[in-house]
């Protein structure tokens, strides 16, 4: 579905999405919503607006489902995302990958820098880009500031597979997917990877497909 006109206010264009109710049409790649970032949070949509908002973000997300949703993967262009991971892994994935639950929160105008030169690859998908997986190399830590719903500073450090969320959503807000940065040999459909690549690394996929890791 193309993102709603952006010729209306922006306030009004929202209130046009949340009209509907239930879950919200998630923007596919190729939109330009998704390349053309997002305008900094700063009251835009008022106290309640603001929570109907991040309301559905979170209903979409869990609908869909996935660990995070960024605005403008429902077309809209403010610097707001959400994440939250339940975790459901066996343990030597969750070991591996460092993949723990996170529960739900807001980011609103994040941005993150990274915490030393630690960096770590794992297939990664997205809803804008359904069906389809490709390994991403990022950086193992990352220092998260910006606020929450409430206006209240985040200042907080992310390791593991919460570090990966919060990277894979920022950078939604900056117009970047997570193809710009992933290694192309790896990409794969949905079903190949849960048939043979779903080893809790990419090692054998690098050997077998032709692709570095870190």
């Amino acid at each position: 579905m193309a993102s709603p006109s952006p010729r209306a206010p922006l306030a009004e264009r929202v209130e046009e999405l949340l009209a509907v109710g239930g879950p919200l049409p998630i923007v596919a790649a190729g939109d330009p919503v998704l390349r053309t970032g997002t305008e900094r949070y700063d009251g835009q949509l008022g106290p309640a607006l603001l929570a109907r908002f991040v309301e559905a973000l979170r209903l979409t997300m869990r609908a869909a489902p996935g660990v995070g949703l960024a605005a403008p993967q429902v077309g809209v262009e403010l610097r707001i995302a959400v994440i939250e991971d339940p975790a459901p892994v066996p343990q030597e994935v969750r070991l591996a990958r460092g993949r723990v639950p996170q529960p739900f929160r807001v980011l609103v105008n994040p941005a993150y820098r990274p915490v030393g030169s630690g960096r770590v690859a794992f297939f990664e998908g997205c809803l804008s880009v359904p069906g389809w997986q490709a390994v991403v190399a990022r950086h193992a830590e990352v220092r998260l500031t910006g606020e929450d719903e409430s206006g209240r500073a985040l200042d907080e450090e992310f390791g593991g597979w919460p570090a990966r969320i919060v990277q894979h959503e920022t950078d939604h807000l900056d117009g970047l997917l997570y193809l710009d940065r992933a290694e192309l040999r790896s990409l794969s459909a949905n079903e190949t990877v849960a048939r043979r690549w779903a080893q809790p690394t990419p090692e054998e996929a690098a050997r077998a497909l032709g692709f570095g890791l870190p």
